[in-house]
């Protein structure tokens, strides 16, 4: 077993009262998040899509085998051929499976993937090639990358950048249209841009913490 060098670790500690203040402010920021479906045609800039996904690549992992590939497309002919695909595939997957009220629900016209900024494809390694092209499985990927995208979408909202996230159903295509290896399965799509002038945004509501939280 592979026996790695320690770190010496002390993360910054707070006095409490600041430590609460800021736990405060970053609770008020979220609480002001939405998922964005009218994206303005305003590009977000390069390095603030770079430091987002850098940020989520930090994410804790199993056995720190960080099993996320973050794949952005920018090209729009691309994502053209990206919504097409979602939309027919997702339609294939509902219908006849679901009422025709939920099917109204799953939005299933994808307007948001070409009117986006970027989009950013999320994919799942389930396994890694090791020497000699031996497989070896990678623990708890699914797990794993749904905290890295949960950071990216956190990272991106403090950075006033909007977002949808989109959790396909097989899409085997999106590893086809974006060539990568039979070892890496579509998490998610993720459209990322600045909120149009006129976007709006259900009025949803969120449980309570009453609902959610548990103590023992």
């Amino acid at each position: 077993m592979e026996t790695r060098e320690q770190l010496r670790y002390r993360p910054d500690r707070l006095p409490a009262a600041d430590a609460v203040d800021r736990s405060r402010s970053l609770l008020e920021a979220m609480r002001r998040r939405r998922s964005v479906r009218y994206f303005s045609p305003e590009p977000v800039p390069d390095e603030l899509l770079r430091n987002a996904i850098e940020v989520a690549a930090t994410a804790p992992s199993g056995a720190n085998q960080q099993p996320w590939t973050f794949v952005v497309v920018a090209d729009p002919q691309l994502r053209g051929l990206i919504r097409d695909a979602a939309e027919a595939e997702e339609r294939y997957s509902y219908t006849g499976a679901v009422t025709s009220e939920w099917l109204d629900e799953l939005r299933l016209v994808k307007a948001h993937i070409t009117e986006a900024s970027h989009l950013v494809v999320v994919f799942r390694q389930s396994h890694r090639v090791g020497q000699h092209g031996a497989e070896h499985q990678n623990y708890y990927s699914g797990e794993s990358v749904g905290i890295a995208v949960g950071m990216l979408a956190m990272t991106l909202h403090l950075a006033g950048v909007g977002l949808l996230v989109h959790a396909p159903p097989p899409a085997k295509f999106l590893a086809d249209l974006l060539q990568r290896p039979r070892s890496e399965t579509a998490f998610a799509i993720v459209s990322v841009g600045y909120a149009a002038d006129d976007c709006v945004v259900p009025d949803l509501p969120r449980k309570s913490l009453d609902e959610v939280l548990v103590r023992k």
